[in-house]
């Protein structure tokens, strides 16, 4: 097992046009560095909803956050957010460019 991936060697991962992400993991954590470059946004993006609990830190950009039937929150730089297994969320993104920190457990198994 690698204990290092310096980002500048992790190949990206392009899930979406305007996204890319890089992603180390355990075998029960998982860390994804996900950049966002097609903002802003006119309107969110659909709600989705996982079974993984997930931990997140905005690095760059601002973003309202929608979850459930609770009204968006802005967020920038600095900021964290979480959310619970099967939860509907979403983001909207407010700047060009959004770069935030996803942990999620268990592993994404679809990310990998």
């Amino acid at each position: 097992m690698a204990y290092v991936s310096k980002y500048s060697e992790m190949e990206p991962q392009h899930p979406a046009p305007g996204m890319q992400r890089r992603i180390v993991h355990t075998d029960r954590l998982m860390l994804v560095n996900i950049e966002f470059t097609d903002g802003p946004t006119q309107k969110p993006d659909p709600f989705h909803s996982h079974p993984h609990e997930q931990v997140a830190y905005v690095v760059e950009g601002e973003i309202i956050l929608f979850v459930a039937d609770e009204p968006g929150v802005k967020l920038s730089a600095g900021d964290h957010y979480a959310i619970p297994s099967d939860v509907p969320h979403t983001i909207q993104r407010l700047t060009k460019v959004v770069r935030i920190i996803d942990c999620f457990t268990p592993l994404r198994e679809d990310f990998l």
